[in-house]
């Protein structure tokens, strides 16, 4: 279950309902006091209420209304398995509780006339309308039965102890249920077990905020901590309900046995007893870990840069190793200005690490920030401009030149380019760009003519299929210079290749510019075989046809679990397959060597590219 969009209305300085959508990576940029920390407030109050809490004052001063709403919708959910009880299995599908696009769409209302607002719950719906079938969460299970009887359904192969399978076939019974947007209300009978069994699966949300007091369990160290021990205790979640159950079953067997050693002495008074457990075991609060650093000297006792430090390294911790990530239930990081107490060689570390984190599985990255250093390493279609309109809060894209470059003005990115420059080189996508990096490094040792263009002011190199604010930017400056572009694009194993009439083109320019098609599938088919089983530790071999991401990760997902890749569903797969695209062009490239790119190169075309590069560098 991820995220897809949250409503906010009369909350602070958004008067007006406004909805914002989410990626995997959601990136606020504004002015100060524009608004961005209260959209990560907001999700704070809706999914714990705990770090921010709702209070009478949040509704919106300018209003006359008090109640403040802040809805969530959350994707990936229609055929999610809701057990209700040890017999009574459903979907949020089944129970009509997604709203006309299949997601799940909650909305908490909150009375801020009240000394202390609590939530009111409702789930905006395609409900049935019809009658006899649009009241069914509403009742019980007698009157469930006596529905069934009313309408003369056939109740062979029906529990008729089950609620689930009472309203599933009174549901079914009718040709056309007249579905409609509901608002139905959590409190309902039938909604809220579904409900208290649905939110155990939305997204674990954590806030880490810029501002924040010293304390001896000083939070920005104890947060993470606290995260990697749920984490932990939901990879052995099967094993501690087995462990509840045998606790509860020998707790109550004590219990009985002690009741009728009771009613041995006065039988009145045991009949007035009974055995019960008040609380769920809350697994949590029973494991504690902490960091103490070297001589003992607390933590919170050091500076604001180094705690904040230690925060980075939880992130670069969780992105190489995506534990959290790769859980069945998703994790939120919330950061605000993650750059602050960072030097800025820092600041461009944690971009790229907090970019890494979101390409986990299950797992998204939202942060605010308005320095230009970390905001322009980001994905453009990542960002969230704020901003101020006579009509109100107005939540901008940065999917257009015209947004994009109101954020970069606003922000003042300016490009570093200069007119030093004299080649664009133009990949697919932002792997492709270290990748081709280290593949010109290790060609430039060994080959006199060729340029490392790491190094190389003379050379921009940006990815094509997506595009960063400082990519954006530089690109937008170095058009007016009219340089030659070198463009390298996957073949992907087609013919003619998939970008041939784009090649075309580019080679029919008259400024030098020049564009490849590879010969083999993509990039990873460049990679050789052995620096791949060295660094993850699986034995692959593939054509030059191959998809090399998918073996690999197929390879890789097989030796952990023991499972087929067949059986795994197709979005679990492609996400496996992005994670291992990751490794390829991170890890596996950074081993190899200039021998093992010749021979998985056996056509030198890399060298090819790499020489046409540096001669247009002359």
């Amino acid at each position: 279950m991820k995220l897809k969009k949250i409503i906010i209305e009369n909350f602070r300085s958004y008067k007006e309902r406004i909805e914002v959508d989410f990626d995997d990576l959601t990136t606020f940029i504004g002015k100060n006091d524009i608004g961005k920390s209260t959209v990560l407030e907001a999700l704070e109050i809706f999914f714990n209420n705990s770090k921010v809490k709702i209070e009478p004052k949040d509704a919106c001063v300018h209003s006359d209304e008090d109640k403040v709403t802040i809805g969530c919708i959350f994707e990936n959910v229609m055929d999610m398995e809701i057990v209700i009880d040890s017999t009574a299995l459903t979907t949020a599908k089944q129970e009509y509780i997604l709203n006309n696009e299949g997601h799940l769409e909650i909305y908490k209302m909150f009375d801020c006339s009240k000394k202390t607002p609590s939530a009111e719950i409702f789930i905006n719906a395609m409900y049935p309308t019809i009658e006899s079938a649009s009241d069914l969460h509403e009742l019980k299970i007698t009157p469930l039965k006596d529905r069934i009887r009313d309408l003369g359904v056939d109740t062979s192969g029906i529990d008729m102890r089950s609620n689930v399978e009472l309203r599933k076939a009174i549901f079914n019974s009718f040709d056309d249920l007249k579905l409609a947007l509901k608002m139905i209300p959590v409190k309902a009978e039938g909604v809220k077990a579904i409900w208290d069994k649905l939110s155990l699966h939305l997204p674990i949300f954590t806030l880490f905020q810029s501002d924040r007091t010293s304390s001896d369990s000083d939070s920005e160290v104890q947060d993470p901590m606290k995260l990697a021990v749920q984490a932990a205790i939901q990879n052995v979640e099967t094993q501690l309900e087995e462990i509840k159950q045998m606790v509860m079953e020998e707790a109550l067997t004590v219990a009985g046995n002690t009741l009728n050693k009771l009613r041995e002495m006065d039988e009145s008074l045991a009949n007035e007893l009974s055995p019960r457990f008040n609380d769920e075991p809350k697994w949590s609060s029973i494991f504690k870990l902490s960091l103490e650093g070297d001589d003992g000297i607390p933590i919170n006792k050091r500076g604001s840069g180094v705690r904040r430090l230690i925060l980075l390294n939880f992130f670069r911790a969780e992105a190489e190793k995506g534990t959290l990530g790769s859980s069945e239930r998703s994790i939120i990081y919330a950061i605000e200005e993650p750059e602050t107490s960072q030097h800025p060689s820092n600041q461009l570390l944690l971009a790229r690490t907090l970019l890494s984190l979101s390409e986990n599985d299950n797992t998204q990255v939202i942060l605010t920030t308005h320095v230009p250093g970390l905001a322009g390493v980001l994905p453009t279609d990542s960002i969230r401009f704020i901003v101020n309109t006579p009509e109100g809060k107005l939540i901008k894209r940065g999917n257009d030149d015209e947004t994009i470059s109101e954020i970069a003005e606003t922000l003042g990115v300016l490009p570093n380019v200069t007119e030093e420059v004299k080649v664009i080189v133009i990949v697919e996508g932002v792997h492709d760009v270290s990748t081709l990096n280290v593949f010109s490094k290790l060609v430039s040792e060994n080959v006199a003519d060729i340029i490392n263009i790491i190094d190389d002011d003379r050379v921009v190199i940006m990815p094509a299929g997506g595009s960063t604010l400082k990519k954006w930017v530089e690109l937008n400056y170095l058009k007016k210079f009219n340089l030659p572009e070198v463009h390298i694009y996957d073949g992907d194993a087609l013919t003619p290749a998939k970008y041939h009439t784009t090649c075309q083109e580019v080679n029919n320019r008259e400024d030098n510019s020049v564009a490849f098609s590879t010969k083999k599938r993509e990039l990873e088919n460049y990679l050789h075989e052995d620096a791949i089983n060295l660094v993850c530790d699986v034995t692959v071999s593939f054509s030059s046809t191959c998809s090399v991401p998918e073996i690999t990760a197929k390879s890789l997902y097989e030796r952990d679990t023991g499972l087929n890749w067949e059986d795994l569903d197709v979005e679990n797969q492609r996400g496996k397959k992005s994670n291992a695209k990751k490794r390829l062009n991170n890890e596996v490239v950074n081993s190899m060597t200039y021998e093992q790119l010749r021979k998985a190169d056996d056509e030198g075309e890399v060298e090819k590219w790499l020489r046409e590069i540096s001669r247009l560098c002359i």
